[in-house]
């Protein structure tokens, strides 16, 4: 478990592709009562810890996960999740290079629950709610590359399931159309940062998670806003 921030309200962690947010039927521990042990190890809490889970990243996505420690922070923050008062900034490797290098996606999407799938379609359907988000090209290599998300809306899968819909699924995520998994058994999306005012400090805040320790992820990060093509094995502009 990587905590990437703490104070007296808040704490953040850059969860991975094996953790999940909350218990599900797997069985497999949570975050929210791994935080709550840690935390009641690290400050020798008695009795109950209080942990609030404020939102959710499917397991197979890496990056920031917020949670608060009081019952204030965390009113507070689904009160900013609501109306849009959170801006979460998302990276995602694809290996089919988008028409455009930057642009607005919408689409009305169809959520399957026995699937635990969604379907994106141009027009609106019955039982169908609109997805917005904003894409921007920021880095290449030979085979992949790396888009830069911001969301308006958020939906299940949503991005996942739009850039499926423009012929872009991610990498290694076989629900949506991509060629093979990757070896870690995740997809190539990390929630790459949260900004928004503090709950209670008001103070402007923006928690920011590394990107996966892998050597994909190390080479297009490393060339952020360099549109040259590089190559994937050596690292050279070719």
């Amino acid at each position: 478990m990587e905590i990437i921030y703490e104070d007296n309200h808040l704490i953040a962690v850059n969860k991975n592709c094996h953790e999940i947010v909350q218990g599900d039927k797997t069985g497999d521990p949570p975050l929210s009562e791994l935080l709550k042990l840690y935390i009641k190890e690290k400050y020798a809490r008695p009795g109950n810890v209080f942990i609030g889970v404020t939102h959710r990243l499917d397991r197979p996505v890496t990056g920031v996960v917020l949670f608060v420690k009081t019952s204030k922070a965390l009113k507070r923050m689904n009160e900013m999740f609501r109306n849009g008062g959170i801006k979460k900034t998302y990276w995602a490797i694809v290996k089919n290079r988008p028409a455009k290098p930057e642009g607005k996606l919408t689409h009305w999407l169809v959520r399957n629950e026995k699937q635990n799938k969604s379907y994106a379609y141009d027009l609106e359907k019955p039982n169908s709610k609109q997805a917005i988000l904003h894409y921007r090209l920021i880095a290449c290599s030979e085979k992949y590359n790396l888009l830069e998300i911001d969301l308006e809306t958020g939906r299940h899968h949503q991005i996942r399931c739009q850039l499926a819909g423009i012929g872009c699924p991610i990498k290694g995520d076989l629900k949506y159309g991509a060629e093979r998994s990757n070896p870690d058994g995740g997809v190539s999306l990390h929630a790459r940062s949260a900004t928004f005012i503090h709950p209670v400090s008001k103070e402007n805040t923006k928690i920011t998670a590394p990107a996966p320790d892998d050597h994909l992820w190390k080479v297009l990060t490393a060339n952020i806003n360099n549109h040259k093509i590089i190559d994937d094995k050596e690292g050279q502009m070719i």
